[in-house]
């Protein structure tokens, strides 16, 4: 099983999001039982709440279902060592990340859009303090990334890495 953590500020939007795009990929791909995927937040402000209405809506709408399971929860200590890959939605929350990470898990850390080889703004934008409009790009920059990680996966577990 490998494992890949998600994280952004509360764990309301970006983050959420890309859970539940990853969800439903791995959902049609049949593929829940090689690669697990979750999501966390960096701050303490929204633990354990449902992510952001704007988000579940627009998730909704785009037919990811999974985003209704989520509930916001903090990085623990632990997580460094579980996952195998943690990806920061945006520059800020990886600097967060490597300030809490141990040396010896420094290189599970990465930005998701850099990860998945986007061209481009490396940020995924927080669309809190906006409008709807700004959540249907994070899930439209949430769905081309994940395609691209999921391919860069296949491709890893075809020649025998995962």
């Amino acid at each position: 099983m490998y494992r890949i953590l998600l994280v952004c500020l509360g764990n309301i939007c970006r983050s959420p999001l890309a859970e539940a795009v990853f969800h439903a990929v791995l959902a049609r791909r049949g593929l829940a039982s090689v690669l697990q995927v979750d999501s966390a937040a960096i701050g303490r402000s929204h633990l354990k709440e449902k992510p952001d209405r704007r988000a579940i809506t627009c998730a909704l709408a785009g037919g990811y279902r999974h985003i209704e399971r989520i509930r916001s929860r903090q990085v623990k200590a632990q997580d460094f060592a579980q996952f195998d890959l943690i990806l920061a939605m945006d520059e800020s929350v990886l600097n967060a990340l490597q300030r809490q990470c141990p040396p010896e898990f420094q290189h599970k850390l990465d930005l998701f859009l850099r990860f998945a080889d986007h061209d481009g703004d490396l940020d995924v934008p927080d669309p809190y303090y906006g409008n709807v409009e700004g959540f249907t790009t994070v899930l439209r920059l949430c769905e081309g990334g994940v395609a691209a990680i999921m391919n860069k996966m296949m491709r890893q577990l075809e020649l025998g890495r995962p």
